[in-house]
């Protein structure tokens, strides 16, 4: 269970990339060959460049060195378990596969409480600490039913995309987007909905946010190509504007609002870019990053100048806004055509993802490659073949602990623990 996939590398072949970065590094310097040229003119001219060039070989060679080594400790840095699986009963399975399939999982503001939605038409509430306290299968692994594990579940009108806790409600307000282009919010103490909006002509709604400084406003992408801003305050959500990324109208797969206050939100389109607009004027981005090589279909804010998005290209990449350049591509999972989850944990610089292959990918920010690989499939759901890894979540607190939330596309939901290692 949970077994530990991590890609093979050697002594060799780490030494065989600080060769290649090597290589690559000394022909920025156009080095002469000692037989190119026997002109006595030019001779002195490289003399008098021998140690500049010297001292320049040098801070090259320290550098990659001190990469390699941070390469090192990103590896290893981390002990990963798995602690909780939560499923449906054997017996329901049939038809849990089936209609269990979940897209969404979102920690509310006091990192406590857990939401998520999908293909059931049901938005289920997960307390943490019930989920991490329970251990019945002696294995150090708590095994729960669904049924059992929810504090409780409201049945909505659609499948669901998408959910969002509203800020500034203390863990009472829910927002979601659904597969029939509506957009409610539910008072999860009432438990009750409270506010529904219909604007996207009843296209699938991909994603909804919050901003993050008052009064609160809002945001839905669709499948309309457009991305809405509305404020849930107004009946039925007063529409601030619309904008549309893409000339061809390609969908828009995700909304994100910068969660450190600044005025930038981020869309993520089908037609393989992202884009920043700056909610103040709406009319034109004043970012786009162009980069994938399908479908964008996460972006997710990693701090106040870097985003991080997904794409059905089967890559992450990390981008800086200053200059709209990529800052590291991640790869190692399989997305090809599904949403598969994204999700960013600032406190430690990690990345999650889901996978085709049904795994769990974990990324550090300073490598490109996975760092920790989970299996998700069980010995009790080992009937489900093609089964795939779709939507996870990291807990925002601590620093040398984490906790990251992950969904299937056959209704179990696995809860991970990681512990940083210490070195000496």
């Amino acid at each position: 269970m949970g077994a530990f996939h991590w890609p093979k590398t050697t002594k060799s072949s780490n030494n065989s990339i600080y060769e290649w970065e090597m290589k690559n590094l000394l022909t920025k310097f156009h080095l002469p060959d000692a037989q190119e040229d026997q002109n006595p003119e030019t001779k002195g001219k490289e003399k008098e460049n021998t140690n500049d060039e010297d001292k320049q070989l040098e801070l090259v060679e320290e550098k990659l060195k001190e990469q390699q080594q941070e390469h090192e400790r990103a590896r290893s840095e981390w002990d990963f378990k798995l602690s909780a699986v939560v499923s449906t009963s054997s017996s329901a399975f049939a038809a849990a596969a089936i209609s269990d399939a979940l897209g969404v999982i979102e920690f509310d503001q006091s990192e406590k409480l857990i939401a998520t939605g999908g293909i059931a038409r049901k938005i289920r509430i997960y307390r943490l600490q019930s989920l991490l306290s329970n251990n019945e299968g002696g294995d150090d692994v708590a095994r729960l039913e669904h049924a059992n594990a929810c504090d409780y579940y409201m049945t909505t009108p659609a499948k669901l995309s998408s959910l969002r806790w509203r800020p500034g409600s203390d863990g009472r307000i829910l927002g979601s987007g659904d597969y029939d282009g509506v957009v409610m919010e539910y008072d999860l103490e009432r438990r009750v909905p409270v506010f529904e909006r219909d604007e996207h002509g009843g296209r699938r709604v991909w994603s909804v946010d919050y901003s993050h400084w008052g009064p609160v406003v809002a945001a839905s992408g669709s499948d309309d190509g457009t991305m809405q801003m509305w404020d849930p305050r107004c009946d039925g959500g007063k529409s601030m504007a619309a904008v549309q990324p893409s000339g061809a109208r390609s969908s828009v797969c995700c909304v994100e609002f910068n969660p450190f206050g600044g005025p930038l939100v981020a869309v993520g389109c089908a037609d393989r870019k992202a884009y920043g607009y700056d909610v103040r004027r709406l009319v034109d981005p004043v970012l786009v990053l162009d980069g994938h090589d399908k479908t964008v279909s996460y972006v997710r804010f990693f701090d106040g100048s870097k985003i991080v998005s997904a794409g059905t290209d089967g890559c992450l990449k990390l981008w800086n806004t200053d200059d709209s350049s990529v800052i590291r591509t991640y790869k190692g999972h399989t997305n090809r055509r599904s949403f598969v989850g994204l999700s960013v944990w600032r406190n430690g610089g990690l990345l999650g993802c889901g996978s085709e292959n049904n795994q769990v990918f974990v990324y550090d920010t300073r490598w490109g490659q996975p760092i920790w690989v989970h299996e998700f499939g069980t010995v009790a759901r080992a009937c489900c073949d093609g089964g795939f890894v779709s939507c996870l979540c990291w807990r925002q607190v601590e620093v040398d602990q984490c906790t990251l939330v992950a969904g299937g596309s056959n209704g179990v939901l696995q809860v991970f623990v990681g512990r940083r290692k210490s070195f000496q």
